[in-house]
């Protein structure tokens, strides 16, 4: 029973650790919505990111050992994060400059489409983290997953209050994707003989992917005229 609880208790800290990057893509996705529809987000996002961490868990650990899965991953993370990084700094510039269309129009679809390719590609790393403390127990991987449902909502609804209070917080939750992002292609095991034989290159290439994803959202990002 007690070391029921223990490993409990640790499949807890590590969906406290793992859903911040979640609760991160929702909150900005959701960002650009007005009030009502961005509590859909949350909530349908919310929904989706649990829901996909119950499928995946059963299959994580046999599509985690596929070469290049990760990579190919942490290709399209990379992707989404200069998406979300674009369209949060687009409406904070057009903020600061006044312009009439202060924000770039975002759909509820829209916003619910990118938040589940979004924890699609993370929920494959997280269920393997929890699977793997859990070994194997059913019942402690579903109360492992029932235990992210608050954490997932909670984050999304504080980070969104976050960036809405402080917009240049969106280069924080970028940086915070482009990091998930290039751990994802370290831990991919086609990649593992050439990345594994540096552990210099191991610890640069998420440092790397920081500045990568915000420096390719600027560049990207289209002028806006102020009026």
């Amino acid at each position: 029973m007690l070391d029921s609880l223990l490993v409990f208790m640790q499949i807890v800290l590590i969906n406290m650790l793992l859903s911040g990057d979640n609760a991160v893509v929702i909150a900005m996705a959701s960002n650009g919505l007005p009030s009502a529809q961005r509590k859909k987000a949350v909530w349908w996002g919310s929904a989706a990111a649990v829901l996909l961490r119950c499928i995946l868990t059963v299959a994580a650990v046999a599509l985690l050992q596929i070469p290049y899965l990760q990579a190919t991953g942490a290709l399209l993370l990379g992707m989404i994060a200069v998406k979300l990084f674009r369209d949060a700094y687009n409406g904070e510039e057009a903020e600061l400059t006044g312009s009439g269309k202060n924000k770039r129009s975002v759909s509820l679809m829209v916003a619910i489409r990118t938040i589940v390719a979004a924890d699609f590609i993370m929920s494959l790393d997280n269920v393997l983290a929890i699977a793997a403390i859990a070994d194997g127990e059913p019942v402690l991987l579903i109360l492992g997953i029932v235990a992210s449902i608050p954490i997932i909502i909670w984050g999304s609804h504080f980070v969104g209050a976050l960036l809405r209070k402080f917009p240049p917080l969106v280069y924080v939750g970028a940086a915070l994707l482009g990091y998930a992002a290039g751990e994802m292609l370290v831990s991919d095991p086609g990649l593992s003989r050439l990345i594994h034989s540096s552990a210099t290159m191991h610890d640069a290439i998420p440092l790397f992917c920081i500045p990568l994803v915000i420096i390719i959202g600027l560049i990207g990002r289209p002028k806006l005229r102020a009026h």
